[in-house]
């Protein structure tokens, strides 16, 4: 038995800037680097980058700025520290934390929602 309660898998073209990204914002630290594969943990909770086959990855077509996937099954949320710096990070790693008018207050939390370099929605709190 391991450590890990929890875990997601990200598919992507994109692997390097978008472990990048999960790693400076969410402050995930990168814990193993394959070539199709990088794994990042935070407390309980392990995400694996995964490379799309190249097969498979010819047919995705990741837009500058990406799509934002907001009607996608799946939502990962993250606590962390500031979600002001976190949105600063990630203004500065292709993602996106939307701004303080759209935070909302919750359960004595302040949360928001932003999106990762491919499209990929994600909800922060602190």
């Amino acid at each position: 038995m391991n450590q890990y309660e929890t875990g997601a898998v990200l598919f992507t073209t994109n692997l390097k800037s978008l472990a990048n990204f999960y790693e400076r914002v969410m402050g995930m630290k990168v814990t193993k680097t394959e070539d199709d594969h990088i794994r990042l943990e935070l407390g309980s909770f392990r995400l694996t980058v995964h490379a799309i086959p190249k097969h498979y990855a010819k047919n995705v077509v990741i837009k500058t700025p990406p799509d934002v996937r907001e009607m996608s099954a799946t939502k990962l949320a993250f606590r962390v520290k500031n979600i002001a710096a976190a949105r600063d990070v990630a203004a500065q790693v292709g993602g996106v934390v939307y701004l303080p008018d759209k935070e909302w207050k919750y359960e004595g939390s302040t949360i928001c929602d932003g999106y990762d370099p491919d499209g990929n929605v994600f909800q922060l709190w602190q």
